[in-house]
C-alpha cells in the first residue's frame, strides 16, 4: 500500500518537529526559567492569532480547489500564486500595524511593555512559517511525501540550531527562541519560493483568488475565534495566575503536542484519499471512508495513550523540578488532541458549509472561556488543562454531529467506543494512582499492562492483524 509508505515519510517530519524540541529541553529548561517560557508562549499566542487572520482561511480553500484543478499544472500554479500573493500582502500590512503597536500589545498581553520585540518577532516567525504551508500543501496533494518531509525537517532543525546558538553562546535569553524560529522559517520559505517560481508559472489571477475566498472567507471567523479558543487559556492563566504558570502549561502543551503532530501526519496521508472518495463516489463513499479511518484513529489514540501514560517519565528525565508540575497537563492534553481526529475530517469543507464551522468555533470558544475561568481560578494551570479537555470534548461532539449531517461517514462505532473508553479510563486511573502516591514501580507495571491491553484490543477487533503487518513489512523492505 502506497499510503503506508507515505505515512512513514510524513511521520518523519512530524516526529522530528515534535521530538527535537523535546530532547533539547534538558538544555533550554536549565538556561531559561518558567517565566521565560511563559513570555515566549504569550508572544506565540499573538503571532498565531494575527497570522491566522492574515491567511483568511485560504489554506483550506486552496487545498479544496486544488483537487478541482488537479490535472493542469498551469492551473495549479495560478491557484497557488494567486492565494499566496494575497496572503503575503495581508501579512505585511498586519505586520506594519503590529510593529507600530508592539509595546502596547505587550503591555496588555504580557503585562510589561519591554517585551514588544517578542510580540513583533513572534508574529513574523509564525507568519512566515504559515506561508510555507502553501508549498507543503502542494507537495502533500501531489503525493510528494519526500519533498514534504525534507522541507519540514529542514525547518525544524534550523530552528533548533539557531535557537541553541543564540541562547547558549550569545546568551540572548528568551528572544533567542523566537529569533531561531524566525531565521529557520525564513530560510526554508525563501528556498521554496525560488523552487516553485521555477516549477510553476507565476500568474496570479483575481478570479481564481475570488473562488478560493468564497470558500475561505466564511472560515475567517472560525480562525479568529478558533485561535482565541486554542490560545485564550494561556492568557487567562497569566491574568488569573502568573507568567510562570503559563510557562509550565506551555511546556506540558509542547510535549503533549507530539500526539497532535502525529495525527496531522496521518491526516496528510488520509485527506487526499478521503477527498477522492468524496468527489468520485459522493455520499456512497461514506461507508468506505468510515472503514478506512478506523486504523488511523486507533493508531492516533495509541500515541495519545502512550504519551499520556509516560508523561511523568518524560518530564522527570528531561526537565528540572521547577517544570514537574506539568505532568497532569501532558496527560490531559494528550487525550484532548486525540478527540480532534473527527474535526480534522473535511466533511463540511467538501459540502461547502464552511460558515457552519465558524458557528461551531464561536460555540467552542464561548464554552472554553466559561469552563476555564472557574477551573483556572480553582486549580491554576492544571485546571486549564482539565477545562480545555472538557470544552474540547463537548465541542468535538457538536462538530461531529453537524459534519455527519452534511456528509455521512459510516463509522465503525463499536470499535471507536472501545478505543475512547480505553484511552480515557486508562489515563485517569494513572492520574488517580499518582495523586494517591502509589509506589512508582506498581504504577509503572500498571502502565505497561494498560499499553498491552490496548494492543490486544486492536487484535480483538481485527483493527490490526497479520495482513497489516505483512503489508507493512513489504513497504519497509522496499
Amino acid at each position: 500500500m502506497k499510503s503506508i509508505k507515505n505515512l512513514f515519510i510524513y511521520l518523519v517530519p512530524s516526529l522530528v518537529s515534535a521530538i527535537i524540541p523535546i530532547i533539547t529541553l534538558p538544555i533550554f529548561t536549565r538556561i531559561l526559567t518558567v517565566e521565560d517560557y511563559g513570555i515566549y508562549a504569550l508572544g506565540l499566542v499573538y503571532g498565531t492569532f494575527v497570522s491566522g487572520i492574515a491567511n483568511f482561511g485560504l489554506t483550506i480553500g486552496y487545498e479544496r480547489n486544488f483537487f478541482e484543478n488537479k490535472e493542469s499544472k498551469e492551473k495549479q500554479g495560478t491557484l497557488l500564486f494567486s492565494v499566496l500573493s494575497f496572503v503575503v500582502i495581508t501579512f505585511v500590512f498586519l505586520g506594519l500595524i503590529t510593529y507600530s503597536l508592539q509595546s502596547n500589545i505587550s503591555s496588555w498581553l504580557i503585562g510589561d511593555r519591554k517585551w514588544g520585540n517578542i510580540i513583533f518577532l513572534s508574529y513574523c516567525a509564525v507568519g512566515i512559517s504559515s506561508l510555507k504551508m502553501y508549498y507543503l500543501t502542494y507537495f502533500k496533494n501531489t503525493n510528494n511525501a519526500k519533498q514534504f518531509s525534507i522541507y519540514s525537517i529542514d525547518e525544524t532543525i534550523l530552528n533548533v540550531i539557531f535557537s541553541f546558538v543564540l541562547i547558549y553562546y550569545f546568551d540572548s535569553g528568551v528572544i533567542g527562541l523566537v529569533l531561531g524560529q524566525l531565521f529557520g522559517s525564513s530560510i526554508v520559505f525563501f528556498i521554496l519560493t525560488i523552487k516553485f517560481i521555477r516549477l510553476l508559472s507565476f500568474r496570479p489571477n483575481l478570479n481564481v483568488l475570488k473562488s478560493c475566498l468564497n470558500i475561505s472567507l466564511p472560515l475567517t471567523p472560525r480562525i479568529f475565534f478558533g485561535v482565541i479558543g486554542n490560545q485564550f487559556d494561556k492568557y487567562m492563566i497569566n491574568l488569573l495566575g502568573s507568567v510562570g504558570g503559563v510557562g509550565v502549561y506551555n511546556l506540558g502543551q509542547k510535549i503533549s503536542y507530539v500526539v497532535f503532530n502525529f495525527m496531522t501526519a496521518i491526516q496528510n496521508v488520509n485527506s487526499p484519499h478521503v477527498y477522492d472518495l468524496m468527489f468520485i463516489k459522493g455520499e456512497e463513499g461514506g461507508q468506505e471512508i468510515g472503514k478506512y479511518l478506523t486504523l488511523p484513529l486507533y493508531i492516533s489514540a495509541f500515541i495519545g495513550l502512550s504519551v499520556s501514560l509516560l508523561s511523568e517519565e518524560i518530564l522527570f528525565i528531561l526537565t528540572p523540578p521547577s517544570y514537574h508540575g506539568a505532568v497532569d497537563i501532558i496527560t490531559v492534553l494528550s487525550l484532548l488532541y486525540v478527540t480532534y481526529f473527527f474535526g480534522k475530517q473535511p466533511q463540511l469543507i467538501y459540502a461547502k458549509k464552511t460558515a457552519i464551522t465558524s458557528y461551531l468555533t464561536i460555540f467552542s470558544i464561548v464554552l472554553n472561556i466559561l469552563i476555564n475561568i472557574p477551573f483556572i481560578n480553582l486549580w491554576g494551570a492544571e485546571g486549564a488543562a482539565y477545562g480545555t479537555l472538557l470544552a474540547g470534548v463537548l465541542s468535538s461532539l457538536a462538530t461531529f454531529y453537524y459534519s455527519q449531517r452534511y456528509f455521512n461517514i459510516v463509522w465503525e462505532y463499536e470499535k471507536i467506543a472501545y478505543i475512547f473508553l480505553s484511552l480515557f479510563v486508562f489515563a485517569f486511573i494513572v492520574i488517580f494512582l499518582r495523586k494517591l502516591e502509589v509506589v512508582y514501580y506498581i504504577r509503572l507495571i500498571i502502565k505497561v499492562f494498560f499499553g498491552a491491553l490496548y494492543l490486544l484490543l486492536g487484535f480483538n477487533f481485527n483493527i490490526i492483524n497479520k495482513e497489516l503487518f505483512y503489508k507493512l513489512k513489504q513497504q519497509i523492505s522496499k
